[in-house]
């Protein structure tokens, strides 16, 4: 058997059929209508409080701040009310020692100071405007609320939200560890520092990155159709859309009922990257599993581990290490070395980072599917350069192309489940046809969408392959890129919270 034929065999491990495909899509819906009744379901199916979705007419300026993991970001967006914005931002990194402080008091007073900086260095008419205000009226004068900037904060660490600007911190994760903040608002911390500073900032709303991507496309997308599913297909995987209010019924037994109901709508926060932790419909491998058992969170984010680019070079290098060491296969070994023969050409370094857990990075599937040269050579020359492999054969760079592609397309029909799910579980009868504006909006992010050749087409055709969309409905789900979730979607949250209130 050659290496190809051997390869072939693999690659068909990761087909997903169309029968797989729609039995996973009816298990999808299944599992939000789960969620959405209850907690403590496989999708957790989060209520995040946001009842509204711009059209791309609002105006006006908010602020937006972003602390992701170990940089604050802080932004102004000032909406144009054309589906256009202007984003102004400056990005500071967290000193190490703020991570493990003895007090949330010190991180979130120097969040603080970034902010009242950022005021001085970009809106410091405004800024000495308030500071006058404050000199002649006293320190404590109220402000009018047409005085205070309106403030999106998006936290990415676990909390239990309990209202669009309350929400307590459930665990520390990527590196800070301050134990007196576990349990604490999180909202309230930094409104207490910025008061102090006596900022004119109001923190209206708490913002997930994913349910930003929704708002930043809603925004910014054509036609008058609001935007139903913001999704992201990056190093993690996640969705949020537009729900009916009714159908959330959980909401009346959850803390914080305090919500505007006007709209009839809130936006849910699916966590889908927990679909099928069970393995009922999701596809299995042995890279997979071998994958699961020795990750830091075996039998946890089962579909993400399929889907996003965190996983995707660590399933490939798992196959081709498997191709390697099989006696039968002989990759990257010199196929035209007798068996006499004492060496072949093709060696691999004893420090490649095939031998290391998460040593391919899903950038290279990227640049595997992108090279179309006749004899691989950008496949052969990032081989060499990313993995120490030398001397690999045109034959070799075709079982990498050939398995790659089969892990990448996996992925992306794993993806298109999960949007046509809801689009199909909304109501939306996508299949039956429309007009030019009858359409379905979806907004994406993530390098998956936005690097990997292909990624996209493949989403559409499953789609085609689900009867309640088929070619039809295919076309009417209109994809688009919806970039700065945690920049513009949060000062867009913080707008939505403000015309709540009023």
């Amino acid at each position: 058997m050659s290496v190809l034929d051997d390869a072939q065999r693999v690659a068909a491990k990761f087909e997903y059929r169309a029968e797989e495909l729609n039995k996973g899509v009816k298990a999808f819906i299944s599992q939000m209508h789960e969620g959405l009744q209850e907690t403590g379901t496989t999708l957790s199916q989060i209520p995040t409080y946001v009842t509204a979705v711009p059209n791309g007419t609002e105006k006006g300026l908010y602020l937006a701040v972003d602390l992701g993991g170990t940089n604050f970001r802080v932004c102004s967006i000032q909406l144009h009310g054309n589906t256009t914005f202007s984003l102004t931002q400056s990005k500071v990194a967290i000193p190490r020692e703020l991570m493990v402080a003895e007090t949330s008091k010190e991180l979130f007073g120097f969040l603080a100071k970034q902010i009242e900086i950022f005021l001085q260095t970009h809106h410091g008419e405004h800024y000495q405007a308030h500071l006058e205000k404050r000199n002649t009226m006293g320190a404590h004068a109220a402000l009018a609320e047409t005085e205070l900037f309106q403030l999106g904060f998006t936290f990415s660490f676990p909390v239990n939200q309990i209202g669009i600007n309350r929400g307590t911190l459930l665990r520390w994760t990527k590196g800070f560890d301050i134990n007196d903040a576990v349990g604490k608002d999180v909202c309230e911390l930094l409104q207490s520092e910025i008061d102090a500073l006596h900022l004119p900032v109001y923190v209206a709303a708490l913002v997930n990155d994913t349910v930003g991507t929704l708002m930043a496309r809603s925004y910014t997308s054509p036609g008058k159709t609001g935007t139903l599913l913001g999704a992201i297909f990056g190093t993690g995987t996640n969705g949020a859309y537009v729900e009916k209010l009714s159908k959330i019924t959980k909401l009346k037994t959850m803390q914080g009922s305090d919500y505007d109901k006007s709209t009839g709508e809130m936006i849910v926060n699916t966590e889908w990257g927990s679909f099928d932790n069970h393995m009922t419909v999701l596809p299995n491998t042995p890279y997979d599993w071998d994958l699961d058992n020795e990750s830091v969170n075996p039998g946890i984010q089962m579909f993400e581990k399929r889907v996003s680019g965190m996983f995707l070079g660590e399933i490939l290098r798992r196959v081709i290490l498997a191709l390697t060491v099989n006696p039968q296969s002989r990759l990257f070994s010199d196929k035209d070395s007798g068996e006499n023969e004492l060496h072949s050409t093709t060696t691999i370094a004893g420090d490649s980072a095939l031998y290391k857990q998460w040593g391919v990075d899903t950038a290279f599937l990227s640049i595997v599917a992108a090279d179309s040269t006749p004899d691989l050579g950008v496949i052969r020359q990032t081989l060499s350069r990313d993995l120490g492999v030398d001397a690999a054969t045109t034959e070799d760079a075709e079982v990498i192309k050939l398995l790659a592609n089969a892990i990448g397309r996996r992925a992306a029909r794993l993806s298109a489940l999960a949007i046509a799910a809801i689009v199909i579980a909304t109501g939306n009868n996508v299949s039956r046809g429309g007009g030019e504006d009858d359409v379905v909006d979806i907004g994406v992010d993530g390098s998956l969408v936005e690097f990997y050749p292909g990624f996209e087409n493949m989403i559409r055709e499953a789609f085609r392959e689900i009867p309640e969309i088929g070619e039809a409905g295919e076309k009417r789900i209109r994809i688009g890129i919806a970039k700065d979730g945690s920049g513009v979607g949060a000062a867009l949250i913080a707008l939505v919270a403000a015309q709540a209130e009023k």
